[in-house]
């Protein structure tokens, strides 16, 4: 029987517990599930771990065939020098779904122009029709599980779209572009831009005064990715500028916002609580299971992260 310690938010333990005990059921897989103290860590075959748990070193975990991350973002514990075991992102249909639906939703605000109506309270009737879908111009930045999977939507849904990834890909129905070349053109059509990329040193500040003054005048900007991929400051100036018309940012530096932060106040900024791709124990589990399953198998694990990429 192998032992699996969970080592995610305590708060969850409930909702994993039976998630997990689901599939492994349905797997037939044999394990028992524990918590940190209910067994000792050379006993550990597998963590099912986040970054805001109780477990940041790793080294007494002689056992362990892998840790399984519940979260998509692996930033904060990828440099962990006590970290010799595989590492495993979570990719997972409910990110991806709670991805889209979000990006979907904020690019349809911006392209409708859905602000001037909830914010009109002056009685003026200003029927000014939107321009249809194939007539905006959506940029994607990360082309990743799950920028791929907003970009298809947004393609779906008749906008012209482009993503832009570091590395060549290739999506039906978008024009993909790559490299430090295709970034100024990706982001010279982005009328719309999403940043959905994962906290890297090459991405750091993607967004900064340079590459805002990129954008078509008055773009809109959307981050659901990472706080660390907008130069704040930059952006509040080109929000000024009026070179951004506005922004809806998911993530940031320091969560939860300092309430003193400009951000809060700024009339062309809206704040959303990092709620963009949350994880969802039901499909997670299955995830997990998965790779469980591949680690006794002898398989690959799915989603290994590459250490010396840092994602």
């Amino acid at each position: 029987m192998l032992t699996l310690l969970y080592a995610g938010s305590p708060g969850l333990w409930p909702a994993y517990q039976a998630a997990l005990g689901a599939a492994l059921a349905e797997a037939g897989i044999a394990a028992r599930l524990v918590r940190p103290g209910e067994a000792a860590p050379e006993s550990v075959d597998y963590l099912i771990y986040a970054p805001n748990g109780p477990v940041q070193d790793f080294a007494s975990f002689t056992r362990a065939r892998a840790v399984l991350s519940l979260w998509a973002g692996v930033e904060r514990v990828v440099g962990n020098p006590t970290l010799t075991q595989p590492l495993c992102r979570m990719v997972d249909e409910g990110l991806a779904r709670g991805m889209v639906e979000w990006v979907l939703g904020q690019v349809l605000r911006a392209h409708l122009g859905l602000d001037a109506h909830i914010l009109n309270h002056s009685g003026r009737w200003e029927q000014i029709a939107p321009p249809l879908a194939t007539e905006r111009s959506v940029t994607v930045l990360g082309l990743g599980a799950l920028g791929a999977a907003a970009a298809s939507a947004l393609a779906g849904l008749g906008f012209r779209v482009t993503g832009w990834s570091r590395s060549p890909k290739e999506i039906e129905g978008v024009r993909c572009l790559a490299g430090a070349a295709g970034l100024a053109e990706a982001l010279a059509a982005g009328e719309i831009v999403v940043t959905i990329l994962p906290n890297t040193p090459e991405t750091a500040n993607i967004l900064n005064a340079e590459t805002l003054a990129m954008l078509p005048r008055g773009a809109v900007v959307l981050n659901p990715g990472r706080g660390t991929l907008i130069d704040d400051e930059a952006l509040l100036a080109a929000l000024e500028s009026g070179q951004v018309a506005q922004a809806t940012l998911d993530v940031f530096r320091t969560e939860p916002l300092p309430p003193e932060h400009p951000y809060w106040a700024h009339p062309r900024v809206t704040v959303s609580p990092h709620i963009a791709a949350e994880t969802r124990p039901a499909s997670a589990a299955r995830v997990i299971v998965e790779n469980i399953r591949r680690g006794e198998a002898g398989e690959p694990f799915l989603y290994r992260v590459d250490s010396a990429r840092g994602y």
